[in-house]
């Protein structure tokens, strides 16, 4: 009986250094994932913190409102608040998932 608890026994640890290899495996990959998301997140915060919105290049005396490019200084400004809450979003649901490990 004590052979056949042993080599339950042995079955078992076996079965657990498995899972452990496989979940480091996982957890490495993941790793990998987040620093390459968190790379792509910081380039879009890059692009973003240099954007120029249509019209606002050479215009450094402009009036807020007055563009001939199609879109008013109200535009401008409404679609660079979206595209900072966007990225703020990524962001957060990114810090989500890597607290979750």
């Amino acid at each position: 009986m004590d052979a056949e608890v042993e080599h339950n026994g042995q079955e078992i640890l076996t079965g657990l250094e498995e899972n452990v290899t496989r979940l480091v495996a996982r957890l490495s990959e993941y790793r990998k994932e987040n620093e390459q998301l968190k790379s792509e997140v910081s380039s879009l915060q890059n692009i973003l913190r240099s954007f120029k919105l249509p019209g606002t290049e050479g215009q450094a005396g402009a009036v807020p409102g007055t563009s001939d490019e199609g879109f008013s200084y109200a535009g401008k400004l409404q679609i660079r608040q979206k595209l900072v809450l966007l990225l703020q979003k990524i962001e957060r649901e990114l810090r989500g998932e890597k607290a979750g490990f």
